[in-house]
């Protein structure tokens, strides 16, 4: 299992559109794509065929998660300044996860790795939204935070700068959280399945 196992590397993909939206929250969508396979050498070789490509390095993937930040801003203006009066930012993430399809008949002991990895594979892709939840609330803030602007054609600019950077950070985050669960992922992964054997027979491996 030590291919299947280091096969759990995962990859976000992050765009910014600027455009309407209804306040700091997420929108979800799933993508399943299906393993066909008997043995952990199947699975280990139907997730580098089948995993969903990372257009940037055009390697696969045992899970994605595709998100874009959409943005509506309100203005306001007394005809001498220009202010923020609202700023509201969604988070769309459309989610690619596999579907191993002869999981209910597998062997009891590789249908549990299977159980064990794809959970964290969702985990791990949930963590990524969770991520981006928290940037969007923060770019909110700090949107509605600004300060009057002589003119609102300033204001924007000053938006469009402080949103450029705030999304810097934001992916500087996502990279290192990836960094992070790659260096941890056996150990973690050797955490899970042994919590799983005792949830379910009572007994570590």
């Amino acid at each position: 299992m030590r291919n299947f196992a280091k096969a759990a590397a995962f990859a976000t993909v992050i765009a910014l559109a600027a455009q309407p939206a209804n306040a700091a929250t997420v929108l979800r969508s799933y993508e399943y794509f299906s393993l066909n396979g008997r043995t952990a050498a199947d699975l280990d070789r139907e997730l580098y065929r089948r995993g969903p490509v990372l257009q940037k390095t055009g390697q696969r993937h045992p899970g994605m998660t595709k998100m874009r930040f959409e943005s509506r801003i309100k203005y306001g203006s007394n005809g001498k300044s220009c202010r923020v009066v609202d700023a509201t930012i969604v988070v769309h993430a459309h989610v690619y996860l596999p579907r191993w399809t002869q999981r209910r008949t597998a062997p009891a002991d590789l249908a549990m790795i299977w159980d064990t990895l794809s959970a964290d594979i969702k985990r791990h892709e949930e963590s990524h939204i969770s991520i981006a939840r928290t940037a969007a609330g923060n770019m909110e803030r700090q949107i509605k935070g600004l300060p009057w602007r002589s003119d609102c054609a300033t204001l924007k600019n000053d938006i469009s700068t402080l949103t450029a950077k705030l999304m810097k950070q934001h992916d500087l985050a996502q990279v290192q959280f990836d960094k992070v669960e790659a260096l941890n992922f056996e150990d973690r992964f050797g955490r899970l399945l042994s919590y799983r054997l005792i949830r379910e027979f009572g007994k570590t491996p």
